[in-house]
């Protein structure tokens, strides 16, 4: 097989995450992990994310269905959503922030509880035990009861049994025990490997290195396991190097198959869409940068508050903030050059715009 070209790479990188929409359990599991983000620009990331790939999906349906989906609210590299026998490879987790014997206490307090409730808001637990507030990780001040659940969920005390309005409604769960030999170790660590490999592929050297140091976040004490995991990834993984860039891929995937032609449409893609997640990836097949400017003040931004990267075929030719009232769309749009010209881009567009508009209509 001839080492595939950049051309190749992008279309690949395209083609293999957006596959035909199918049902939303098999498209988390085909997926792997779906990043979840609060802010609705129109909607929540993990919605626009599974819009392109489920069927008939709508804004919100994610959250209706979790408490009836084979899925957990977790952590990988980041905060999302992922089938359970991906979080059973992180899980019993060990936090690298041990706590103290007062917090201990106050969890196994807060266990009982929600064990005795069954399903618990976060008010009841600080009406119940007043904790008070606490100086959060920007400076503010935070509720102490919310972080100690969040603490508890991370270690795998609880798990989000669904959400009420936006607002994790946590119940008491105990995770099997697993292999913690070192073979057991070792194979958990690999398996997570591949994992964000299968997701995020083809990545270029620094980007695989990158996301396995993010596997710190979901499997902190599997550390040193990754690390040798991603020592002998980098063995058995397809590799090319491109223009002094190295990439990877699956050894059973071949970037330059013609079944990774790119189809007509355009795409309104989530910040965090595995498409244009990794921007370092992005500038290498796009030569533009893209940034996510949620977090930045207004006067700094270049691309808006929450601009979603525009997708045309197999390029990333811009991007647009959209905003809706009362079943309208008000989108804006930027491009990295000239706007596309012509019939097909503007048909192709309006398309997506009708798209997106049926996605955000209430069931």
């Amino acid at each position: 097989m001839a080492d595939p070209t950049l051309d190749d790479l992008r279309r690949y990188a395209v083609a293999r995450t957006l596959f035909k929409p199918t049902t939303l359990p098999r498209a988390i599991q085909r997926l792997g992990f779906v990043q979840a983000d609060p802010i609705r620009a129109p909607a929540r990331a993990q919605d626009l994310t599974l819009r392109h790939r489920v069927a008939d999906y709508r804004a919100g349906d994610l959250e209706r269905r979790y408490p009836r989906l084979p899925i957990e609210e977790d952590c990988l590299v980041n905060y999302g959503f992922l089938p359970r026998e991906h979080l059973a490879l992180m899980h019993p987790r060990e936090s690298k922030s041990p706590w103290d014997a007062e917090t201990q206490r106050k969890a196994a307090a807060v266990l009982t509880f929600v064990r005795e409730q069954g399903q618990v808001h976060p008010r009841q637990v600080e009406l119940h035990f007043a904790h008070g507030r606490m100086k959060n990780y920007w400076g503010g001040s935070s509720n102490a009861s919310t972080h100690l659940l969040d603490g508890m969920h991370y270690r795998g005390m609880l798990r989000v049994a669904r959400r009420d309005s936006g607002t994790r409604i946590y119940e008491a769960v105990a995770h099997p025990p697993c292999d913690e030999s070192p073979v057991g170790r070792a194979q958990r660590a690999a398996a997570l490997v591949d994992l964000v490999v299968r997701k995020y592929a083809p990545l270029p050297a620094a980007s695989l290195t990158y996301l396995v140091r993010l596997l710190g976040y979901g499997a902190p004490h599997l550390s040193a396991q990754t690390r040798d995991a991603l020592r002998q990834a980098r063995e058995q993984l397809a590799t090319c190097r491109i223009d002094g860039t190295t990439w990877y891929w699956p050894a059973d995937e071949n970037p330059g198959s013609r079944r990774h032609a790119p189809d007509e449409s355009v795409r309104l893609l989530a910040p965090f869409d595995p498409v244009v997640w990794d921007r370092r990836r992005f500038e290498l097949l796009w030569g533009w940068t893209y940034k996510f400017e949620a977090y930045t003040p207004a006067p700094k931004r270049q691309f808006g508050h929450y601009a979603l990267p525009l997708l045309w075929h197999d390029r990333v030719i811009g991007w647009a903030n959209v905003s809706a009232s009362e079943g309208r769309l008000a989108p804006i749009f930027g491009y990295a050059g000239a706007a596309p010209r012509g019939a097909a881009f503007r048909s192709a567009l309006d398309d997506e715009l009708q798209r997106m508009t049926q996605f955000l209509a209430a069931r």
